[in-house]
């Protein structure tokens, strides 16, 4: 199958480039994560005290799984937006604006239906943007640099969540609806300042000329085939186990208040610490693991230790029901999320099929992301009603291991299909711009 090339990428300085992904990327994500962690929980509550232990799962499941579609698709229109003002640019700015006006939409719901409505449309467009974000880093960091910046992108998540607890704290008197307003302002401020930084593009894509496509071919489109690119799909299966383990955390706020008998109140100071202890481990390790896999040029090493530190802190969850072990658990799943977070970032980042499909196929990659979003508040009443709270946090560090398993037939540096080939990803006349 014939492979496009990309003429005319406009490139954004490297610091330039970073300083609006963070900013733009982290203010948003502060906006999605912060209710996604906290204060959906406590909504629930609020709306529907006797069952909000199944209405949050619905809920989390229903707008997850419009995570689930809004990467891929956000991704595709992204790629096939290709205007002045840039096919990134254009869906931060859409995804960003309908994501934060569907927030202060839940702040005033009075009924599960609109809330379930709400989080769905959030969840959709904030994935839009994330997927247009994502696929900067292919389209303007050359190869050599993209751990580095997969390392920041994975410090973003951590650091915002852990401004969001914090603020929450200082927050506990402030009316529901005026919380999810103050998140929606900051979730579009972000990505709208980072546009003055971010440069962006119409771009040629040049297409070579083909015979006859199969059907086979015409889904490879939609999704790269497995035969002709396993690697990609065995990243998939890689990122969804261990997310699987890692959405675990979604559950912090019910598992206090419903294993360990916290208050509102008690819950809120609790979850705000132990969520910032891994935080603030998983950016440490963020940062720390890109630039050593761009330094030492290996990423599987990586993401093997990552994946058996995040087993630990599993099992400390499963076995040790205390606040201290809580926070020392939650601290060893950050040190191994955030390091994997990074580095497989920058491995998708490396093994893309096709250049003019990047933001396609990192919204496939990010599906991983999403779905376990979906999966786990679905079969949480399921585990628990099989073995309490051991047995959910015993399943799911089983996944953990299975994603660890899974990085075995990855490629590593220098071993990809494209790297052996000498193929440059940036090469194609890619035009600097501004200083």
């Amino acid at each position: 199958m014939a492979v496009n090339q990309i003429k005319g990428q406009v490139k954004t300085p490297f610091r330039r480039l970073t300083t609006g992904i963070m900013l733009g990327y982290g203010l948003m994500m502060l906006a999605l994560m912060t209710p996604a962690t906290l204060l959906l929980t406590f909504k629930m509550i609020e709306i529907d005290p006797n069952g909000y232990t199944a209405s949050y799962g619905l809920v989390a499941g229903v707008g997850a799984f419009f995570a689930l579609i809004g990467n891929p698709i956000g991704g595709a229109l992204s790629d096939r937006t290709n205007i002045s003002f840039g096919r990134r640019r254009t869906w931060i700015l859409i995804g960003s604006f309908v994501g934060c006006a569907a927030l202060v939409w839940i702040g005033m719901a009075t009924q599960v239906w609109q809330i379930v409505a709400a989080w769905a449309v959030a969840q959709l467009f904030f994935n839009f943007a994330m997927a247009a974000y994502t696929a900067l880093i292919p389209d303007q960091v050359q190869e050599t640099k993209q751990g580095t910046v997969s390392g920041l992108l994975g410090l973003i998540v951590p650091l915002a969540m852990s401004i969001g607890m914090i603020l929450m704290t200082f927050m506990t008197s402030v009316p529901t609806s005026a919380k999810w307003l103050f998140m929606a302002v900051l979730g579009f401020a972000g990505p709208l300042l980072s546009m003055l930084l971010i440069r962006d593009g119409k771009v040629e894509i040049m297409k070579k000329a083909q015979t006859k496509v199969s059907l086979g071919e015409k889904i490879s489109k939609v999704y790269p085939s497995p035969r002709k690119f396993p690697e990609f799909s065995w990243a998939v299966a890689s990122k969804f186990l261990l997310m699987m383990g890692y959405c675990s955390t979604l559950y912090l706020t019910v598992m206090l208040v419903n294993r360990m008998g916290y208050t509102e109140e008690m819950a809120t100071g609790s979850v705000a610490t132990i969520n910032i202890i891994g935080l603030v481990c998983a950016a440490v390790t963020s940062v720390l693991g890109g630039v050593l896999s761009d330094k030492l040029r290996k990423q599987k090493p990586f993401l093997y230790v990552s994946a058996f530190i995040m087993v630990i802190g599993m099992l400390m969850f499963a076995f040790i029901p205390n606040a201290a072990a809580f926070m020392i658990a939650s601290g060893i799943m950050g040190l191994g999320y955030g390091c994997f977070g990074a580095v497989d970032t920058a491995l998708v980042a490396r093994i893309l099929p096709r250049k003019e499909d990047a933001a396609k196929d990192f919204g496939i990659m990010n599906v991983a992301n999403a779905l376990p979003q979906s999966i786990v508040p679905a079969i949480a009443p399921l585990l628990l009603a099989i073995g309490s709270w051991q047995f959910f946090y015993i399943f799911l560090g089983l996944c953990i291991i299975g994603g660890m398993l899974a990085v075995k037939p990855l490629p590593e540096i220098g071993q990809g299909k494209h790297e052996q080939a000498g193929a440059d990803p940036l090469a194609d006349a890619a035009v600097p711009v501004g200083k």
